[in-house]
This record gives C-alpha cells, sequence and structure tokens, in this order.
C-alpha cells in the first residue's frame, strides 16, 4: 500500500466504529488533558510565590526574631519562638553595616480605624521614612512618614488604595484626621493600588510611625528588619552583617533568623518544581491506562476484522503492510485524542485563569510537549501488539474467520 491508502485504510476503519473510536480518543484525551492542567496547577504556584516575594523589593534581606535551628529557611519560620525580642535599637544598630544600604523595622498589629461614623479593623504597620523605598510601593497622593527619630512617633498616617475609597468615597483624605485605635492621626498621604505582596494586602494598611505603633499595642518589639542591600552582589555580607550585629548585641547568641530574598525562592522554587513533576508523573499514569485501553480495542478490532485481513493477505499484502496499518489507525487515534486533550487541557487552564485572575496557571511547554508526545508514543507502542497479531494471521484461516 501506499502512505495515502495507508491513511484511508486506517481512517476508514476508525470511522467504522464511531462509539469506539470516541471513547478511545476521550480516554487519551483526558489522560493529556491531566497533563497540561496540573502541571500548568504546579508552575503556577511556582511563579505566584516567585511574584509575591519579587514584590516585596529587591536585595532584600529579612530579619526575623526566633532561632530556626535547620540552619536554612522553611515555611514554617514564619512562626518562630522567640527567646529575645527585636527592638528598634537593633534596627537601629544594623546600620552600621557597610553593605546595608538601608532598612525599615516593622511593628504589626491589629486595630480599627474610624472617621465620620465609618469604622473598619486594619492592620496597622509601624515603621519608618525608608519601608516605602525597601518594599517598591508608590504612593498615588500626599508624601510619606516624615524622617525623624524612630522614637518620637508623630501623629500622621498613610492609607491604602482601598481604605481611602471605602471611607471617604470621593471626597478628598489628605488632610483629614482618623481615629486609629484610641489615638487621632492626620492622614498625610495615600498609597498607590498595588494589591497583595507576600500575605500582606498595602491596599488595606494602615502605616504609622514605628513608635506609635508600639505605643498602640503597648509593646516595644518588632515583627520583623526589612533590610536592603547595596546591590545583589552585597547581599551575602549584609545578611552576614546582620547577624554579627545583632550576635554582640545578643550577649553573643545568634537567636534570630536571617533569610534573604534569593534563598527563600530558591527553596520554593525547588519545592514547587518537585511538585510539578510529582503530579505531571500522576497525570503520566492515566496517559499509560490509555494506552492499554489502545491495546485492547485494536486486539478487538483485529478479532473483528480477521476476513478483512485474509482478504488483503489474498490480494497480496504483506506481513508488514498489514502491520503498518494497523499502527497506522493506532497512531492517528492518539494523535486525535493528544490534540484534543491538549485543547481541553489549556481550556482548564484558562478557566482557572478566568476564576482566580492573580494565579498565573499556564502549563509550561515542557510539559505540555512531553504530554503529546507520551500520548503519541504510548499509542503506538501499545498498537504494535495488535498490529504483529495481525500481520501474523494465516490468510486461508482468516478469510474462514479461524
Amino acid at each position: 500500500m501506499r502512505a495515502p491508502d495507508l491513511i484511508r485504510f486506517a481512517r476508514d476503519a476508525a470511522t467504522g466504529s464511531p462509539l469506539r473510536t470516541s471513547l478511545l480518543v476521550l480516554a487519551v484525551a483526558i489522560g493529556v488533558a491531566a497533563v497540561v492542567v496540573l502541571t500548568a496547577l504546579g508552575d503556577g504556584a511556582r511563579r505566584y510565590v516567585v511574584n509575591e516575594f519579587s514584590s516585596i523589593g529587591s536585595n532584600l534581606v529579612i530579619v526575623l526574631p526566633g532561632r530556626s535551628e535547620t540552619g536554612g529557611f522553611n515555611p514554617a519560620n514564619a512562626i518562630t519562638s522567640t527567646p529575645r525580642d527585636l527592638t528598634v535599637e537593633d534596627a537601629r544598630a544594623l546600620l552600621r553595616g557597610t553593605a546595608i544600604r538601608r532598612l525599615a523595622p516593622l511593628a504589626i498589629g491589629t486595630s480599627e480605624i474610624s472617621v465620620g461614623g465609618k469604622l473598619r479593623e486594619v492592620i496597622v504597620a509601624g515603621t519608618t521614612s525608608q519601608f516605602i523605598e525597601v518594599r517598591r510601593l508608590s504612593l498615588a497622593q500626599g508624601r510619606f512618614l516624615s524622617d525623624e527619630d524612630w522614637g518620637r512617633g508623630s501623629a500622621e498616617t498613610v492609607i491604602g488604595a482601598k481604605i481611602r475609597d471605602e471611607l471617604f468615597g470621593s471626597e478628598p483624605a489628605l488632610g483629614k484626621l482618623v481615629r486609629i485605635g484610641d489615638r487621632r492621626c492626620r492622614i498625610i498621604g495615600v498609597l498607590a493600588a498595588s494589591g497583595q505582596g507576600l500575605g500582606m494586602n498595602s491596599d488595606e494598611l494602615v502605616i504609622v510611625p514605628v513608635a506609635l505603633a508600639q505605643a498602640m499595642f503597648n509593646s516595644n518589639t518588632l515583627f520583623r528588619i526589612l533590610v536592603e542591600a547595596r546591590n545583589r552582589e552585597a547581599i551575602p555580607a549584609a545578611k552576614a552583617q546582620a547577624e554579627e550585629i545583632l550576635k554582640l548585641r545578643h550577649d553573643g547568641e545568634l537567636d534570630v533568623t536571617v533569610i534573604t530574598q534569593d534563598g527563600v525562592l530558591a527553596t520554593f522554587d525547588r519545592l514547587l518544581g518537585v511538585l510539578t513533576l510529582g503530579v505531571a508523573g500522576i497525570a503520566a499514569i492515566s496517559m499509560a491506562v490509555a494506552g492499554i485501553l489502545v491495546m485492547n480495542v485494536m486486539l478487538v478490532s483485529v478479532a473483528q476484522r480477521t476476513a478483512e485481513i485474509g482478504l488483503l493477505k489474498a490480494l497480496g499484502a504483506t506481513g508488514s503492510t498489514i502491520r503498518m496499518a494497523f499502527l497506522a489507525e493506532a497512531t492517528m487515534l492518539s494523535l486525535a485524542g493528544a490534540v484534543v486533550g491538549f485543547v481541553l487541557g489549556q481550556a482548564g487552564a484558562a478557566l482557572i485563569r478566568h476564576l482566580y485572575p492573580t494565579f498565573p496557571a499556564y502549563p509550561p511547554t515542557w510539559a505540555v510537549l512531553a504530554g503529546l508526545v507520551t500520548a503519541l508514543a504510548s499509542g503506538i507502542l501499545f498498537g504494535v501488539a495488535p498490529a504483529r497479531r495481525a500481520a501474523a494471521l494465516d490468510p486461508v484461516q482468516a478469510l474462514s474467520k479461524r
């Protein structure tokens, strides 16, 4: 047979049993779609974490109270036991580090903000004037906190875009007095809308001087110290200097955890990369099952078309020709299933992105290609046995359907 004859023979055989063909194509499509959607979820989670950490600033070193015994970063460091608190004096001492460009102490708590009879609960962040530069935030109106002594705590505040919209609507917010907890503060600035970043939505944030926040919460401790290195190459030096300075201040005991942005990203990237490979492997199992189904269906097809095979052999078709005809049918069915699965998988990933716009559920190219190639390869591989069985039939016995 010529190549067009092989393709036509395989097409007619597939369309001759539409229900069987549809189920087979659907089985292969489900396997490919599972690979596309699951890897989109895994890789999307990795991209989401990378974007979250990238949004908090560049060249960042984070000082956390409490010591991680593992010697490295893990997500549990977000909550640490604290043998010795971080203080504003600790933060001020870090400015001695030659690799440190700027830093921002951070005291966090929840309180209520009220104005004109409107009241809502907010996250209050006590910090200094350099916080906006360390976090790479921008202002929509007004100015940021004054560059004053950290122990002063002026009665001024900068509010997030969502807070401004909810409390003031179309009215101007700058210069207005609001009550935060039991303190009256004047609004001096409004942050530009930027959304979520490292679990903290700056649009719903109320920023006050660090001394004022500590007075509100009756505490002299800090939640974190955000340190910005002078450049990317200075990050390891900034980390080492921060550890050394705090160790000297804490009586020779290193009871803080200092993590770098790159270290956090590398850890999460590695964990979520393994997760992506894991879910791809799970999805590949469904393609193996689809391949076995291809083999079973083709074996049934050989049994049903015994007389047709005998006639072809009687007309002079060789064993290799019969084998190629059945392999062409298996390849055609697998290719159709792979294409349908690719379309379904991309539609599923698009639906996830539509439902969760901030989650970048894009399937990686390698996973899509691997899914398509594996589907095609499994169809051909599991089609070999039926094709060989068909090629081995005796023409006389085949014509008598034995």
